[in-house]
């Protein structure tokens, strides 16, 4: 599974998992939601994970091959993330194609 790291996840969060990538080095950095959906289904990548709430809310993902994992975290630096990374890691396992996931703060 080939994952992208919207930029507005730290850059070392994309070792936590095994094919990650950063929209940065993709050469996505900058593209807008819309666009950077469309970018990154036709580079190949399988799932988006971002914190951008509006991603999935406003981009319908039905028919795509892209799926979104939406992390709901208290901050996006990385040891608040690191706290989610089971229940991402979780939810990379069971996400189909065109599927918006979120993962909420854990209490």
């Amino acid at each position: 599974m080939k994952i992208l790291l919207d930029e507005c996840l730290p850059l070392d969060f994309r070792h936590s998992f095994p094919d990650a990538y950063t929209a940065q080095w993709a050469g996505l950095k900058g593209k807008k939601n819309g666009e950077l959906l469309r970018a990154a289904e036709a580079a190949g990548y399988d799932v988006l994970l971002t914190v951008d709430q509006g991603i999935p809310r406003d981009h319908g993902l039905a028919g795509k091959r892209l799926s979104v994992i939406l992390i709901r975290s208290r901050t996006n630096q990385l040891e608040d993330l690191l706290q989610l990374l089971e229940a991402i890691l979780q939810a990379l396992r069971t996400i189909q194609p065109g599927q918006a996931v979120v993962v909420p703060l854990s209490e």
